[in-house]
């Protein structure tokens, strides 16, 4: 989710609605779990070169 720009100064907004808190944290688990996946793939990898 990005963040919107309302004058001339871009700063980070500091509060968001529930519906957006839910967006990014849907987000940021879906990035958790490809990251897990990768994680878990590279173990299998290394143990296999063994």
């Amino acid at each position: 989710m990005r963040n919107e720009c309302c004058s001339n100064v871009c700063e980070p907004r500091s509060f968001f609605t529930k519906d957006e808190k839910i967006e990014m944290l849907k987000e940021y688990k879906e990035a958790l779990e490809k990251e897990a996946k990768g994680v878990a793939e590279e173990i299998k990898e290394l143990e296999e070169a063994k």
